[in-house]
C-alpha cells in the first residue's frame, strides 16, 4: 500500500538525489577529468570525443532541471541513454563498481532510478510539476512551489 501522504515527498527526494547525482558527476568531469580528457576518455572506450560535450551539457543541465523539478519525467527519461551508454562501458567490468575500471551495477541501477522518476513523476515542490489539471496535480505530486 502507497502511503498518499508521505509518496510525493518520496518522489520529491529521490527526484532531487538523482539531480544531484548528475550535477556531481557532469562537474566531475568539467573540473576534475577535464573536458579535453573526458573527450580523449570517450575516444577511447569507442564513442567520438566530441561527444562529451553534449554529455556534461546534459548531465548538469538535466541534473540542474530535476533538482528544481522542471519537467521531471522528461528529463529523467531523456538522460536514461546517457546511463545506458555510462553502463556499456562497464559491461565488461564484471558486477562490482568498486572492482578494476568499474562494474556495471552502478549505472544500471541509475538508468531504473531514472525510469523510477520518469514513471513517479515529479514528487512534492517541483517548480514545474507536469501538469494533470487542478486539484489531481496537487493529490498525486504534494505541494509545488509554481
Amino acid at each position: 500500500m502507497i502511503d498518499s501522504r508521505t509518496a510525493p515527498y518520496a518522489a520529491a527526494l529521490l527526484r532531487v538525489s538523482l539531480g544531484t547525482m548528475f550535477i556531481a558527476h557532469g562537474l566531475l568531469k568539467v573540473f576534475v577529468f577535464t573536458l579535453p580528457g573526458t573527450a580523449q576518455f570517450f575516444a577511447s572506450v569507442g564513442f567520438p570525443g566530441w561527444t562529451a560535450y553534449p554529455v556534461v551539457a546534459a548531465e548538469i543541465a538535466g541534473g540542474i532541471l530535476l533538482v528544481l523539478g522542471v519537467y521531471s519525467r522528461a528529463v529523467a527519461a531523456a538522460l536514461i541513454p546517457l546511463l545506458i551508454g555510462a553502463a556499456s562501458v562497464h559491461f565488461g567490468n564484471g558486477w562490482v563498481f568498486s572492482g578494476a575500471n568499474g562494474g556495471w551495477e552502478y549505472p544500471v541501477f541509475l538508468v531504473v532510478i531514472a525510469a523510477v522518476v520518469a514513471l513517479l513523476g515529479d514528487g512534492a515542490y517541483a517548480l514545474k510539476p507536469a501538469s494533470f489539471g487542478g486539484d489531481a496535480r496537487r493529490i498525486a505530486h504534494g505541494p509545488s512551489l509554481a
